[in-house]
């Protein structure tokens, strides 16, 4: 799969950063549609990933080490400084934040939800 780093244009569009790159658009237009410039809920993450015909898993499963991470992944990150969404395909993590990256960013817990295109 080809992913497309997007960097969050603001401190609070890493949600709508994460859903970009999976789906290959601009953040200008997840923005667009979901009429949210702010922090995004998982509700609004999982709806709008099944309405462009993506699955992406119900069950929210904690990780500690890459390896047990699926191909694709959404990723909750609990960071020194907020919840934040990530983005984890083929051994790559994709943050909005902190760029592309080997390992996941500075967090304490973390959870995924596995996706599929």
């Amino acid at each position: 799969m080809n992913i497309t780093y997007i960097h969050e244009p603001t401190d609070l569009q890493c949600g709508q950063a994460v859903l970009a790159m999976v789906l290959g658009l601009s953040v200008e237009q997840v923005v667009s549609d979901l009429n949210n410039d702010r922090e995004t809920t998982l509700k609004e993450m999982k709806s709008y990933l099944r309405s462009h015909g993506a699955w992406i898993s119900d069950e929210r499963v904690p990780v500690t080490d890459k390896e047990q991470l699926p191909t694709l992944c959404m990723l909750s990150l609990e960071t020194p400084r907020c919840w934040h969404w990530s983005l984890y395909c083929e051994g790559t993590f994709y943050d909005p934040e902190h760029g592309v990256m080997s390992d996941f960013p500075a967090s304490n817990r973390r959870y995924y939800w596995q996706i599929k295109l």
